[in-house]
């Protein structure tokens, strides 16, 4: 595996994919265009497009997106030149016939396929079949706080043998420290021969931290979205990471003055409320639940009129994952009828 120093760091956009969330996934038509644009000119490798949960994700359960998987990417293509268009793929929401292959008719450039860190054999089908067509393809391995550095290497070690090109860990719950960031992404380069990548969360406040010491374990891969925009307490923030970048002279593609711009650019369109840390986001983090629980928990604990924070701890107490938002209104009703839980302090 190459060392960070010895290679640039790459630098994936995806405010129009994981910023999606934090909008209900109403991204419009000018939102998409405007800010392809401005991704461009900032130097991001990759944009990623699309519903907050990827290809074929709208629907009532998880969200009704504004514009349809095609829409957004097509719109996204027309404004890219040397930025590359990516998707992101969940088996389970994403078929080849119905999502995958009219996203490439689009003009994807790369894929990343996803899968709960533990059940990477599910994305044996999609890396194979995308690898085989000579498209870029990456494993995601999702809500990656819950498992092991073992565990996860051995999960990469899947992906890598199925023919993902790289593997991102993604802390989906912002519950990762430096630490763990350090321990992880560290035993992923030592042992893979692909790349490795980041994708932070900042329900701790330690999006900026966690990125940047995941390139100093040898990430070449790490994921940005403009102001921090995405799900619970949001992303690390393309112009933090950018001025970071700038101050450590990190070889990037990353232009400062384009980066700020990108992200004053999504503030004045379409980011409605940046993204900060309060009791709700942070409770998640310290809980490890996925951040795009956040708005579901507050809705629930509203209506049976308990304590959100309570909600969460339970949820991870259980070990609850992106899919199983039906637990959310168990676990309220639960605290509402009086039902002992675990004691957990915070």
């Amino acid at each position: 595996m190459t060392a960070a120093g010895e290679s640039r760091l790459s630098v994936c956009d995806t405010t129009l994919r994981d910023g999606n969330h934090a909008v209900a996934h109403q991204l419009s038509h000018a939102d998409i265009r405007a800010y392809a644009r401005a991704a461009e000119l900032a130097g991001a490798d990759v944009a990623e497009v699309g519903h907050g949960n990827g290809l074929g994700a709208s629907s009532i359960q998880v969200g009704l997106a504004a514009l349809s998987d095609t829409e957004m990417l097509t719109v996204a293509k027309a404004e890219l030149r040397e930025t590359r268009l990516g998707a992101l793929s969940i088996p389970g929401f994403a078929s080849v016939e119905k999502h995958l292959k009219p996203a490439l008719d689009c003009g994807v450039d790369e894929v990343r396929v996803g899968a709960h860190c533990t059940e990477v054999d599910v994305t044996r089908q999609q890396i194979t079949m995308l690898r085989a067509m000579g498209v870029t393809v990456k494993g995601m391995l999702l809500m990656s706080h819950m498992a092991s550095a073992e565990k996860l290497l051995e999960q990469a070690t899947l992906m890598q043998a199925y023919g993902a090109e790289a593997v991102i860990l993604m802390d989906s719950a912002g519950a990762y420290t430096p630490k763990d960031v350090h321990a992880k992404v560290g035993t992923l380069v030592e042992h893979l021969d692909i790349e490795v990548g980041f994708h932070a969360h900042n329900n701790l406040g330690l999006s900026v931290m966690n990125s940047l010491t995941a390139v100093s374990a040898g990430a070449t891969i790490i994921d940005v979205t403009a102001r921090g925009f995405g799900a619970g307490a949001g992303n690390a923030p393309l112009e933090l990471l950018a001025a970071n970048l700038h101050l450590d002279k990190i070889s990037s593609r990353i232009r400062l003055f384009e980066a700020l711009d990108a992200a004053d650019l999504a503030e004045e369109m379409f980011v409605k409320h940046v993204p900060t840390n309060d009791s709700i986001t942070i409770a998640s983090g310290i809980a490890g639940v996925f951040s795009g629980f956040a708005a579901p928990v507050r809705r629930a604990s509203e209506r049976f009129q308990v304590d959100p924070r309570e909600v969460l701890l339970e949820l991870g107490r259980r070990g609850v994952v992106a899919g199983q938002e039906d637990s959310i209104i168990e676990v309220a009703m639960s605290l509402a009828a009086g039902d002992e839980m675990p004691t957990d302090p915070m």
